[in-house]
């Protein structure tokens, strides 16, 4: 759970001004069949779509300022790879902009299988829930959870010591993520079962499978019984949110919701539920999968690439939509992080006197900045819209690139720092939003060597020196006889620039702005400097 609230803006309070009472309940009567009913609470401002209607919906929650959050693990059989990292990051990002730019807070409950999830959450910046819970510590409310069910005329014991659910006891209801299949559809199969279409709460184990003790014999809980006993014992008989990959909307989700409403007797146990779209290898029809195996690992791919660059790259998608994965996808990410990071630098350097300017067109960079502020907002608002908002934010860092022309020699006239500084302030405080911190990430962290010296001052010492022996280098003679450089200092330039372009593939990145220059730390180099130092620690 997020206490920290940052707001973006007055437009977020605007957004959610209409508000109404609630009075949470999941009453039956609410919700007939399988139509959505919109739940009674408090109204965000938001508008979400909502796989249980198939539109955008507006976001009503229960309580005020709070959300409650379930979402299923990845189903993960030893390493998690890159396709399980997607659906991690991509509900991380909506919830941060629910947290940190709207200000409600998530409480956000997942259940653990056998994940291997640590690195996910450690490389990738995920921020973990507020509450894991096991399956193997909470079989004992799985039980009573079924027997709940089957006290409330919705699930039967077999003579073999197996439970299952009853469809042909809540009629109609079931289907509301893919309508139920006919019967005279499907060819009836030998089963101890009622119907085709009922589905395991409770298994008989099996030799050398484990087992737990229950009231049927010794067996061991279905898939989907798990997710319901874990949500409804964090969050009760009501649940706001409801997340996963949409790979699990059917059979997965709806059996969670058969079984959920059957055990509170409720018409609408989770009021919204998020799917997100499969992570593709380009060219590939198939999500990205081990079993297929078309998948990449996540430390294969931190080799390449850094955290960074990923969550831009599930940025510039919508979360719903499936996504193929290349290298020219992750070099658009990968462009778009370092023209930002361009950006800010030049405007850093323009603000600290580095940079020499043309005339600033100072109101027109403060429309751009209040009109960027109110879209990010409007497209966030809307069904969480990132490509949008990322769009909106680098057409304002082009208007500001467009005014840092730099020039040999100044002009005069008055500087005008303050927009700049405004803007690259928003524009972190954005990326912080979406879990991007530039200014505060590890790659800065690892800027700091064993000495206790810091690398940020090394490199402006070595820029400012290199930029002293630059400048005399190109002082030019005096007197009409012999114009141009001085011919002995022509060796100390080319040394400069060949400084320049040694230190590039170290990570440092020097660009000359006339008699001065700027530098940057570029984030691949010492991002695997970070790796490289992490794997040694855990060794």
């Amino acid at each position: 759970m997020w206490t920290r609230t940052k707001v973006l803006g007055g437009a977020v309070r605007a957004a959610q001004s209409a508000r109404s009472r609630p009075k949470a309940s999941c009453d039956v009567s609410r919700a007939p069949g399988k139509t959505w009913v919109t739940p009674s609470g408090f109204n965000t401002g938001l508008k979400v779509f909502n796989s249980l209607s198939k539109k955008k919906e507006p976001f009503i929650v229960a309580r005020e300022g709070v959300a409650t959050w379930y979402s299923c693990g990845p189903t993960v059989y030893d390493h998690a790879h890159l396709g399980h990292a997607c659906s991690y990051v991509r509900f991380d990002i909506l919830q941060r902009i629910l947290s940190r730019l709207f200000g409600i807070t998530v409480i956000h409950a997942m259940v653990i299988t056998d994940i291997d999830d640590k690195i996910i959450r450690r490389s990738l910046e995920v921020i973990p829930p507020a509450v894991y819970l096991r399956v193997t510590e909470n079989v004992h409310h799985i039980v009573a959870f079924i027997e709940g069910i089957i006290n409330n005329g919705h699930a039967y014991a077999t003579e073999e010591g197996d439970v299952y659910f009853d469809i042909q006891s809540i009629g109609h209801r079931y289907g509301k993520f893919v309508g139920a299949v006919e019967d005279s559809h499907v060819e009836p199969v030998k089963s101890n079962k009622r119907h085709w279409r009922d589905f395991a709460l409770w298994k008989q184990s099996k030799p050398q499978e484990p087992y737990w003790d229950s009231p049927w014999g010794r067996g061991r809980p279905g898939w989907h019984i798990e997710c319901s006993t874990i949500a409804s014992s964090v969050f009760g008989r009501q649940l706001d949110v409801h997340s996963g990959g949409i790979d699990l909307a059917f059979p997965h989700h709806e059996n969670e919701v058969a079984q959920s409403e059957a055990y509170h007797q409720c018409g609408q146990w989770a009021n919204y539920f998020l799917h997100s779209g499969h992570l593709h290898l380009k060219g590939s029809a198939e999500k990205m999968s081990k079993s297929l195996k078309n998948f990449i690992s996540i430390k294969d791919f931190l080799q390449s690439y850094s955290a960074n660059e990923f969550r831009m790259f599930c940025l510039l998608t919508r979360y719903r939509s499936a996504v193929d994965y290349s290298d020219s996808s992750m070099l658009e990410a990968r462009t778009s992080l370092r023209t930002i990071s361009t950006f800010t630098h030049d405007a850093t350097a323009y603000m600290k006197g580095q940079l020499q300017c043309s005339p600033i067109q100072e109101a027109f960079l403060w429309e751009r900045l209040a009109e960027t502020k109110a879209a990010v907002v409007k497209a966030l608002a809307d069904d969480f819209d990132t490509p949008r908002a990322i769009g909106t934010v680098m057409a304002l860092v082009y208007h500001g690139n467009c005014q840092l022309q730099p020039v040999a020699k100044s002009e005069g006239g008055t500087r005008s720092p303050a927009v700049f500084g405004a803007m690259v302030s928003y524009i972190r405080d954005v990326l912080d939003v979406f879990g991007i911190d530039q200014l505060h990430s590890k790659v800065q962290e690892a800027a700091v060597d064993s000495s206790g010296g810091s690398l940020e001052a090394v490199v402006e010492q070595l820029t400012h020196f290199r930029s002293e022996v630059r400048a005399f280098a190109l002082t030019h003679q005096e007197g009409p006889k012999k114009p141009g450089l001085h011919p002995e200092r022509v060796s100390l330039l080319k040394a400069c620039d060949n400084l320049r372009k040694e230190l590039a593939p170290l990570g440092v990145l020097i660009k000359d702005r006339g008699p001065s220059s700027t530098w940057e730390l570029t984030q691949r180099k010492l991002s695997q400097r970070v790796q490289d130092e992490d794997q040694e620690k855990s060794s």
